[in-house]
């Protein structure tokens, strides 16, 4: 089996460093220059990883985010980025956020530190998981769209084959409703018209008049996402 090699790009060699097994207490060292190095190799130590080139590999994490991370630029780095490397070397993130948080600080700062960073990573993953949630509501907005008309026909005809198809879509309508994506109104209700959340699909209306919605529309939170198109009685 061929060794990684960790002298390469003059990365520092890893030497066996003693850690308690039944706590899992990483020893830091006080000379900061080296310490975020040392405590990187540590817990790469721990996982049988040799050199900084096999942790990127392993994590999938580019070299350039392990040098910031090696150089104490914890601050430049995405939630993702420590999620991949918690991954890899079998440590809670919040206890790898705690390690490096505490690297280089006196001991009064270390809870202020800790702090800033973890609110900084769940600003992150929020952040994330919108982004996630629209570009994922760009790729379902024709189902947005026209599932529900489809839903309403079979329900109004349900001796229709279609209609035993209406429980297995519901994973999707609820997952959905987690994102906190709302219906403006259902198909077929009246409602008073709102040039905000309505759009007419004929004829006009004033605000306020009764209107019949005859396609879906939705809102994200606050956010609209398409306007219900309605028709006036």
């Amino acid at each position: 089996m061929n060794n990684e090699q960790s002298t390469i790009n003059n990365e520092p060699s890893i030497s066996p460093v003693p850690w308690d097994k039944s706590t899992r207490e990483i020893s830091k060292p006080q000379d900061n220059e080296a310490t975020y190095n040392q405590v990187l190799l540590q817990l790469m130590q721990r996982v049988g990883l040799s050199s900084f080139k096999a942790l990127s590999r392993k994590s999938g994490v580019p070299e350039k985010q392990l040098r910031r991370l090696r150089r104490g630029e914890i601050s430049r780095l995405r939630w993702e980025i420590f999620c991949q490397l918690s991954e890899t070397l079998e440590v809670p993130v919040t206890e790898l956020l705690a390690t490096f948080a505490g690297v280089g600080y006196p001991n009064s700062e270390i809870s202020q530190e800790y702090q800033r960073l973890a609110s900084q990573m769940t600003s992150q993953r929020q952040e994330l998981m919108l982004e996630f949630q629209q570009s994922s509501l760009a790729v379902l907005e024709s189902w947005l769209r026209q599932w529900p008309i489809a839903e309403d026909k079979a329900r109004e005809n349900p001796q229709l084959p279609a209609v035993n198809l209406l429980p297995l879509v519901r994973p999707v309508q609820q997952l959905v409703e987690q994102w906190g994506v709302e219906s403006i109104a259902p198909i077929g209700s009246e409602v008073p018209y709102d040039p905000q959340w309505h759009q007419l699909a004929e004829g006009t209306a004033e605000t306020g008049d009764l209107v019949k919605v005859v396609g879906p529309g939705y809102r994200h939170g606050d956010k609209l996402l398409y306007r219900a198109e309605v028709t006036p009685l």
